[in-house]
């Protein structure tokens, strides 16, 4: 496990709440996953300004597209300086192929690190069925073959993939929720400690901290869960 598997989502509609955020989560919290709500208000600006608090970002914009456009989009985010970024497994091996290339292409050019790059399976939201397993099975080896970091999955996947394609392997779970909190919208969700067990790298927590009166507080719950389940 990471020294702070917590990724914190900033799905909210200013870029004051999002600033009040970083602000607020300060040590319990080191990466922060911009998506496409905020990005899309605020673009670029949010990105530095979680930088600037000397935190790493996640950018989630799941790109899906043509290989070529992809690979733009990709070089854009490595301009970006971000820790990690997502794309659609749904894309196919051509389009991934093209994401990895780019990344590493404008990486060494700007002599910085390659973010890491992982890839979407399955939406958490999608409920399951009697195929998915082997879906998100079959999507993590394709991005495990054309050179991906990782990819994103629900806890209920996360232990047959780590099983299967190893240690080295990133997967970013989302859909976490502290014991006894709801789900949401979210259909395979999960506590962070059975995240954790399940073989997750990183977790990826939206409203239940977001949305709580003590953002701080409910993070530090949080880490505190992880630590428990640990023990």
């Amino acid at each position: 496990m990471k020294n702070n598997p917590l990724i914190v989502a900033l799905d909210v509609d200013t870029f004051e709440h999002a600033k009040t955020l970083v602000d607020e989560l300060g040590d319990s919290v080191d990466i922060f996953k911009i998506g496409s709500q905020l990005f899309t208000l605020c673009g670029p600006q949010i990105v530095h300004y979680v930088q600037g608090k000397g935190k790493k970002v996640f950018l989630d914009l799941k790109f899906h597209d043509i290989p070529n456009t992809v690979a733009g989009a990709v070089k854009s985010a490595v301009s970006l300086k971000v820790f990690m970024l997502t794309v659609h497994t749904q894309g196919g091996g051509e389009m991934l192929e093209a994401a990895v290339d780019a990344a590493e292409e404008k990486a060494a050019a700007l002599g910085i690190p390659k973010p890491l790059i992982v890839g979407v399976t399955v939406l958490t939201s999608q409920a399951a069925r009697a195929d998915l397993a082997q879906t998100v099975l079959e999507r993590a080896r394709l991005a495990q073959s054309t050179g991906l970091d990782g990819v994103v999955a629900s806890v209920e996947e996360a232990a047959a993939i780590r099983k299967d394609l190893g240690k080295g392997f990133v997967i970013v779970t989302p859909g976490i929720r502290p014991a006894g909190a709801e789900a949401g919208d979210q259909k395979r969700v999960a506590t962070p400690a059975a995240a954790i067990k399940s073989g997750s790298d990183y977790l990826v927590v939206g409203r239940p901290i977001v949305q709580d009166k003590a953002p701080r507080q409910a993070a530090q719950k949080i880490l505190q869960e992880l630590k428990k389940g640990q023990s």
